[in-house]
């Protein structure tokens, strides 16, 4: 049976509970949802990456990319995007940070994905977002 290690990247905190950024199980990597904050400094609380959709839209990618890259995947491992965002109306803002995202890191195959609304984030936090990736 494989063994089930959990994942904390070095810019990402301790997490406040008991669950992990990300858990790796053989070739199935689940990375939990991730928000805009900026790279961990010790001693301090986790601060927003800024006031705006794309601040941390473009935080909250890099986040889910420090996990599945300490888990040994990539976006080509990607198989399902979950995105939360806080508010309607931020549905083409996002499209569009998300399509130019993906571009520049050169996807070669866009994973299945979807987009919910959910008020539920702490506030000034507007998006969320987890994956799926399964290893080669």
């Amino acid at each position: 049976m494989t063994e089930k290690t959990a994942l904390t990247p070095a810019t990402h905190t301790t997490p406040p509970a008991r669950f992990s950024h990300g858990v790796r199980k053989g070739n199935v990597l689940q990375v939990a949802g991730q928000v805009g904050f900026l790279p961990a400094v010790e001693g301090q609380a986790p601060t927003p990456a800024g006031p705006t959709l794309r601040e941390q839209t473009l935080q909250t990618l890099a986040n889910v990319k420090a996990v599945l890259e300490e888990g040994g995947a990539s976006w080509d491992d990607a198989m399902m995007i979950r995105v939360y965002l806080t508010d309607v109306a931020h549905f083409a803002e996002m499209n569009e940070i998300y399509n130019a995202y993906f571009e520049e890191q050169g996807l070669k195959e866009a994973p299945a994905a979807r987009t919910t609304v959910y008020v539920g984030l702490p506030q000034g936090l507007l998006i969320e977002i987890d994956a799926l990736a399964v290893l080669s």
